[in-house]
C-alpha cells in the first residue's frame, strides 16, 4: 500500500504524488525550540507597544513599525520555518493544520507551494527592486533632512507629532531645510513632504520609479527590508522577518534622534544634523546600518530566488490557491 498523499487543511486529500520539495525536516522538539525562541524575542518588541495601545499612548519613535507598516503584532508573533521544511509530530498538526497556507504531508506538515505560483510575480517584483538597489553605491549625504522637509513651513498644530516640539522652533527648522540640498531618493518619505519643500527635493521619487531610484545607504529602503520579508511571509523564515524589523527598529531611532523634533524626553539624544558634528555622526551610522543591510538584503534576494524556483517546480500550478 502506497503512503498517504498529501492533505489540505480540514483532511482535503490532495495529489498522490508528493508536491513538496522538502529541504528538511524538523524534529518536533527542535521546531518548537525554535518558535518558543521566536516568540520571546518578538514579545519583548511586541509587549510595551501592546501596553501603549491599551492606554491610549503614542510613542514616535518605537509606535512607527507597528503604524506605517501593515503587518499586525499577532503575524509578526508567529513563527513559520519558510518554504520547503516540514515540521514533524502531531504538534505541528494541531498548530498550522488549520492554516490555509499549510499542507500535511507523510513527514508532517509544511507550507503549500501550491500557493506560490499565484505571489510569483509579486515575489519577482521584490526580488527585482532589492537586487536593483544591492547594485547601486550607498549615498550617505542625506542626513536625514526628510523629516525636516516633512514639517517645512507648517504651523505646530499641523506637523505629524504635534505633541512634540520643533527643537530649534519653527523658523529655525525652515532655516535647515533652506540652506541644505535635500536628495531625497525613497518615493514614501518624499510623498510626505509638505508642498513648499517638494521643489527643493533634487530628486522627483515616484512609485513608477521606485526601482530605478532606491539605494543602500537610504535609512527608509533599509527600514523596508522589515516590509519586504514580512510581504514573503509564511514562504521565508520568521527568524529572518524578526532581523529585518530588528534592524527597521535600530534605524527608526535614528531617524527620529536626527529629525527637527525635541525627543530628549524620551530618552532620544539628538544628532544635530545642522551642525558639522551631527552630519558626520548621522553619515557613520547611516554606513553600519548600509553595511548591515547588505546582509539582509542578499538573504531576502536568494530567498527570492529559492521561492521562484520551488514556484516553477510545483506539479500542478493550475488548483486553485486559497485567498
Amino acid at each position: 500500500m502506497s503512503a498517504p498523499g498529501p492533505t489540505r487543511p480540514g483532511g482535503v486529500a490532495g495529489p498522490d504524488a508528493e508536491p513538496v520539495l522538502a529541504a528538511e525536516v524538523l524534529p518536533e522538539h527542535e521546531w518548537q525550540a525554535r518558535r518558543a525562541a521566536h516568540v520571546r524575542r518578538v514579545d519583548a518588541w511586541l509587549e510595551p507597544h501592546l501596553h501603549r495601545r491599551g492606554e491610549r499612548r503614542a510613542h514616535p519613535v518605537e509606535d512607527f513599525l507597528f503604524t506605517y507598516y501593515s503587518h499586525r503584532p499577532a503575524r509578526l508573533r508567529r513563527w513559520h520555518p519558510g518554504a520547503g521544511v516540514v515540521l514533524a509530530g502531531d504538534a505541528a498538526r494541531a498548530a498550522y493544520g488549520g492554516s490555509r497556507d499549510y499542507l500535511g504531508v507523510p513527514a508532517g506538515i509544511v507550507v503549500d507551494p501550491a500557493t506560490l505560483a499565484a505571489r510569483s510575480d509579486s515575489i519577482r517584483w521584490i526580488r527585482d527592486l532589492l537586487a536593483a538597489t544591492r547594485a547601486r553605491p550607498a549615498f550617505l549625504g542625506c542626513f536625514g533632512l526628510h523629516e525636516w522637509a516633512m514639517v517645512y513651513r507648517l504651523p505646530q498644530e499641523e506637523v505629524r507629532h504635534s505633541a512634540w516640539p520643533l527643537r530649534l522652533g519653527a523658523e529655525g527648522t525652515d532655516q535647515v531645510v533652506e540652506s541644505h540640498r535635500i536628495r531625497c531618493s525613497h518615493f514614501d518619505a518624499y510623498r510626505f513632504f509638505t508642498e513648499p519643500a517638494r521643489p527643493r527635493n533634487a530628486l522627483r521619487p515616484a512609485r513608477e520609479t521606485q526601482r530605478d531610484l532606491e539605494q543602500p545607504g537610504c535609512l527608509h529602503a533599509n527600514m523596508d527590508l522589515y516590509k519586504w520579508a514580512y510581504k514573503l511571509s509564511p514562504y521565508v523564515r520568521s527568524e529572518l522577518v524578526a532581523d529585518c524589523f530588528e534592524l527597521a527598529r535600530e534605524i527608526r531611532e535614528l531617524d527620529m534622534r536626527a529629525s527637527p523634533y525635541d525627543l530628549s524626553a524620551l530618552g532620544c539624544r539628538p544628532v544635530p544634523i545642522e551642525t558639522p558634528e551631527g552630519r558626520a555622526e548621522y553619515a557613520a551610522a547611516q554606513r553600519g546600518f548600509a553595511e548591515r543591510a547588505e546582509i539582509l538584503r542578499d538573504q531576502l534576494v536568494r530567498a527570492c530566488d529559492d521561492l521562484l524556483a520551488l514556484a516553477d517546480k510545483d506539479p500542478d500550478p493550475g488548483r486553485p490557491s486559497p485567498r
